[in-house]
């Protein structure tokens, strides 16, 4: 570890919280590339956490004047940005309550929002693409880090350069521990892209039913956490 990350472990008891647990990070990477499937292929070609992506598109429908098509992009983008509001506002407002913590509010606000899309006909896709977002956006604020590392469960562009980042400099450096981080964060990306081939061959089976699997995976992650910490040994020998 480096010098900083080994000190905040002394500190901590040699213990993670268990939203920082490599477990959860597994958990919600799978499902953040799998609900990005399902919107994909079963719901218009939308993208529930590429919002880059639906920037793009709606770009590039308002340049084409077909304002009723670009609202397919325009939308999960608007609630993509109130979902990160709404993860403040629960940790603004239930930061100090032990249990359960806020991020597992987070996380029941999220299976709730995917048990509803679940139900959702293929003429509902505009509400269903956007309450997918929502829950993304309250995702991608709530679990910003796994073992003091930055890290996001929802996309991938942020990962991918700390990866190639660090893979540089293990080279440049000749520095194991920055090689082994860089493994950590290309490990994510491929749940990440995991979890979008799953999706993919469940909608096949599942259709719009597919999402549900998602809504079970978090609910997981919500019991849990129900464990306070994470213990980490292993990482401190490392």
């Amino acid at each position: 570890m480096y010098e900083s990350e080994k000190r905040q472990h002394v500190k901590n008891g040699g213990r993670w919280q268990m939203s920082e647990s490599i477990l959860v990070g597994i958990l919600l990477a799978f499902s953040g590339g799998y609900m990005d499937a399902y919107t994909y292929v079963f719901r218009d070609g939308v993208f529930a956490n590429a919002q880059t992506g639906n920037i793009i598109l709606f770009g590039i429908n308002i340049s084409s004047m077909n304002f009723q098509q670009s609202l397919r992009y325009l939308m999960p983008v608007l609630f993509f940005i109130i979902g990160v509001f709404v993860a403040e506002l629960l940790r603004f407002k239930f930061q100090n309550v032990n249990s359960p913590h806020w991020r597992q509010l987070s996380i029941l606000a999220e299976v709730v929002i995917m048990l509803a899309v679940a139900f959702m006909d293929t003429n509902m896709n505009l509400i269903a693409n956007s309450m997918i977002s929502l829950a993304c956006g309250i995702q991608v604020q709530s679990f910003r880090k796994i073992h003091d590392n930055s890290l996001a469960t929802t996309m991938c562009i942020g990962n991918l350069r700390n990866a190639t980042y660090l893979l540089c400099n293990s080279i440049c450096r000749r520095d194991k521990y920055m090689l082994k981080k860089s493994m950590f964060y290309y490990g994510f990306i491929i749940i990440f892209a995991f979890g979008a081939v799953i999706g993919k061959n469940c909608v096949d089976i599942l259709g719009q039913y597919t999402i549900l699997i998602s809504a079970l995976i978090l609910f997981i992650v919500f019991l849990f956490m129900f464990r306070e910490e994470e213990s980490s040994i292993q990482a401190m020998k490392k």
